[in-house]
Parts: structure tokens; C-alpha cells; sequence
């Protein structure tokens, strides 16, 4: 527990040695480190699963997910640990607001990819019928880019529908002699029983019409034939060209396309929208939570003692620079009164060399007047 209780302290970027002077502030603390924690955990957790659908494979996808988790932990720590407690309330609220900005916006990036888990299956709904769509609109497509498909079928069926027509025809005959066969009486037939004149000319014409249903069918059949052996050589270079986009249709399950579909489905319900916002504000307010702790406590035993350490540094940095300054001054005037010292004695010095060098110019001058007169 202690072990723990220390992680926690640790997390909550408090300093032990005042906090260990102030144990009722313990447990403060410990909450407020726990959920830096848990917010670096599900960080973590999020951005794992998201990149999982980037990279599509597990162990990018840990390594980066525990690097964003470690960086929102030490964010989330440097946020809670660089607020103080003073003694005027809105000087707190005004330093924090940045603070819970920057805490929203952390929640909202890690929320999103944990809603995408959450709605896992409704997405990958969506995706499927979204891949149905891009089939038939490709499909759709690629009929509209081979038209010479849909032409051979055209003729193909002018062809059958010749020998429909043959036959028709021909069994329009076959009724005709079996009605003047057995003696009906119609508009085409004399109504008398057996195989008279009548019968044998519609039997002729019968067999007539049989053979050119045959040479007909025989004939239409072979173009039939050719004519789909060319439909399947462009069938199979529509589906060669199918099978290159199916590829991409296939691989539609990225980030981007699960956001849209989620982003669809809150359109569509109203439920998975408003579930939607819970979970955005669940997250908000565990990203928040420990900033509102910190206002909303207090002002603690620790706060006290951490202030009066600050007050003492800054004391102790006031008295170091006093005292620097004071020895700065001090230095600075010694080396002005004895460079000035020095300075002069040699102007002195100077001064007595040249008076002397010009009382024994002036006594030569006088010396060689003198000579002369």
C-alpha cells in the first residue's frame, strides 16, 4: 500500500517530503493521481485501437498507443501539479481556464477512438452495406464501360427471338392439321374428318415450316455461340478490371471511413447521437476531474507549507542578489578609487619630469645667449 500510495503522490506530481508533513491532504492526493493515471491508461487504450486500424498490425499499434498514453500522462501531471491554491478564488478559476481547455481537448481526442470500439458492430454494419454500394456502383460502372456486352446480348436475342417466331408459326400449323385432321371446323380448315386435300396441303406445309425451323435454329445457334464466346472474352476483361478496384473495396475499413460511418449512424439515430454525447462528456469530465478538485478543495496544509517553500526560495534569491549586488558595488568602487589613484600619481610624475626637462632647455638658451654677447 505504501508502494502504491507513493506511484500515486507521484502521479498527482506532488512533493513528498510536504506532503509527508500534511498526512490529511494524503488522500486529496492519492484521487488526483489516480485519475492522471487512469486518464493515461485509457489514452493509451484509445490511441492503441486506433492506430490498430491504421497499421493493421498489433505491435505498431501498442508501442504508439503507450507513447500517446505516457504523453498525456505527463501532461496531465504537469496540468495538475503547476496549479497553486491562493487565496483569491477567481485568480485560480482565471489561471485554470486554459488549463480546462487544454483538458477538453485532450478528452474529445481521446474519446473518439474508444466510441469507435464501442459501436464496433454498428460501424462495421455500415461499412458492409457501404462495400455493397461501391460493388454495384463499380459494377454499374464498368458495365457502362464495355457497351459491347449488352450489344451482343441484343443480337442474341433478335436471334432467339427469330426462332420463337419460326416456332410460332410452326405450331400455328401443327393446330391447323390437327384440327382439319380430326374434322373442326375453323376459319382455316373444312371440317371434315380424315386426311383429305386440305389435310395433306397443311401436312406439306407443315413439314416445310419443321424443316426451315430447323435450318433455322441450326443456323442462329452457331451465331449464338460466337456471339457468347465474345461476351465471355469481355466478361472476363470486366471482371480482370473488377478484381483491381475489389482490392480497395475490400480495404474501405480505415479510421477515416469507421468516423464517417459513426458519424452517419448519429445521424440516422437519435440514440446513438445522444449516447454519442454521454460518452464525449464522460470523458470530458474524467479529463477534468482532477483540475476541479484542485478549485473546489481547500486551501490545505500542503498548499501552506508549499507556498512557504516558494516564500523561502524567493527569499533566498532576494538575499543572494542584495549580496551579490552589495559585493558587485563594493568591487567596482575599490577599482575605481584605486585606478583613479594611480592614474593621478602618474599624471603627477609626468607633470615633474617635464617641468624639469623645461627649466634645463630654458638654462641651455641662457647659456648660449650669454656666450654670444
Amino acid at each position: 500500500m505504501e508502494q502504491l500510495t507513493r506511484f500515486f503522490w507521484f502521479c498527482s506530481g506532488a512533493n513528498f517530503s510536504l506532503l509527508k508533513r500534511s498526512p490529511t491532504e494524503s488522500n486529496k492526493y492519492i484521487g488526483i493521481g489516480a485519475t492522471v493515471f487512469f486518464t493515461g491508461v485509457l489514452a493509451a487504450i484509445a490511441a492503441g485501437y486506433a492506430l490498430f486500424t491504421v497499421f493493421q498490425s498489433i505491435w505498431p499499434a501498442i508501442f504508439f498507443g503507450l507513447l500517446w498514453g505516457f504523453m498525456i500522462f505527463n501532461l496531465d501531471r504537469f496540468i495538475v501539479s503547476s496549479m497553486r491554491k491562493r487565496e483569491n478564488a477567481w485568480a485560480e478559476w482565471k489561471l485554470a481556464i486554459p488549463r480546462l481547455v487544454l483538458a477538453v481537448l485532450l478528452a474529445l481526442v481521446i474519446s473518439k477512438p474508444l466510441e469507435l470500439k464501442m459501436f464496433e458492430r454498428e460501424i462495421n454494419r455500415k461499412i458492409d452495406e457501404k462495400r455493397t454500394e461501391f460493388i454495384t456502383q463499380s459494377k454499374a460502372n464498368l458495365a457502362k464501360g464495355f457497351p459491347e456486352i449488352q450489344e451482343l446480348e441484343a443480337k442474341i436475342d433478335t436471334l432467339k427471338a427469330e426462332v420463337k417466331t419460326a416456332e410460332d408459326f410452326r405450331n400455328q400449323l401443327q393446330k391447323e392439321y390437327d384440327a382439319e385432321r380430326f374434322g373442326e371446323k375453323t376459319a382455316g380448315t373444312s371440317g371434315i374428318v380424315g386426311l383429305g386435300t386440305n389435310a395433306k396441303k397443311k401436312e406439306q406445309q407443315l413439314d416445310a415450316s419443321q424443316i426451315g425451323l430447323d435450318e433455322l435454329r441450326s443456323r442462329n445457334q452457331v451465331r449464338i455461340d460466337t456471339l457468347e464466346a465474345q461476351i465471355r472474352e469481355f466478361m472476363a476483361l470486366r471482371q480482370a478490371e473488377f478484381e483491381k478496384q475489389q482490392p480497395g473495396i475490400e480495404g474501405f475499413d480505415g479510421l477515416a471511413a469507421r468516423m464517417d460511418a459513426l458519424a452517419t449512424l448519429t445521424d440516422e439515430s437519435s440514440a446513438m447521437a445522444l449516447a454519442n454525447v454521454f460518452i464525449m462528456l464522460l470523458f470530458i469530465a474524467i479529463e477534468t476531474a482532477p483540475i476541479f478538485v484542485k478549485l473546489i478543495s481547500p486551501r490545505g496544509p500542503y498548499d501552506e507549507y508549499l507556498e512557504l517553500h516558494e516564500d523561502r526560495v524567493r527569499l533566498f534569491k532576494s538575499e543572494k542578489w542584495t549580496k551579490a549586488k552589495g559585493e558587485s558595488k563594493a568591487r567596482v568602487d575599490y577599482f575605481q578609487e584605486t585606478h583613479f589613484y594611480a592614474t593621478d600619481l602618474n599624471k603627477e610624475k609626468t607633470n615633474r619630469k617635464n617641468k624639469v626637462q623645461t627649466e634645463a632647455e630654458i638654462e641651455e638658451i641662457e647659456s648660449r645667449w650669454r656666450k654670444k654677447v
